[in-house]
């Protein structure tokens, strides 16, 4: 046996309906569509989203809130992390730490704006440069002996 004698095996394949080519083909006259009604028609049918006439979902379920086409994101980082870096090795207390330096340490997402939040501990001086603070962050960067410092974005 060799590629050239390969065929599937017997009964594995069924030939193509082809609608609409006459009444030969078995499939004539009404091409498998049934006798008259919506979707016997040309174009016919009606659209996946449909439910019969009943009031569709998307106009049962209330409209709810608001989004605010201003709103600034941010990608929030906790003090915590900031420890764990310099306990790993990856950033040396007393440090300047600016928004570039958070992203090639992969902090943040995708946003590129940073809020720096009090979550954790900072046991080091860091003067850390960020896009906002928040006033525990601050005062526990302060307290560490470092600064915090707002950047523009």
């Amino acid at each position: 046996m060799d590629l050239s004698n390969l065929k599937p095996a017997k009964g594995s394949t069924k030939n193509k309906k082809r609608i609409g080519r006459g009444e030969g083909s078995g499939h004539g006259d009404t091409a498998t569509k049934g006798h008259k009604g919506q979707k016997s028609r040309s174009g016919g049918g009606v659209p996946v989203w449909f439910e019969g006439g009943q009031m569709p979902l998307q106009r049962r379920v209330p409209k709810s809130g608001f989004k605010n086409r201003n709103r600034v994101a941010y990608d929030p980082i906790n003090l915590g992390r900031f420890t764990s870096l310099v306990e790993e090795g990856r950033l040396e207390a007393g440090a300047t730490v600016s928004p570039e330096t958070m992203k090639s340490l992969g902090m943040g997402g995708k946003n590129g704006r940073y809020k720096i939040l009090s979550t954790g501990d900072l046991s080091v001086k860091l003067d850390i440069h960020a896009h906002a603070f928040s006033a525990s962050a601050k005062e526990k960067i302060e307290a560490a002996g470092g600064s915090a410092t707002v950047v523009a974005a």
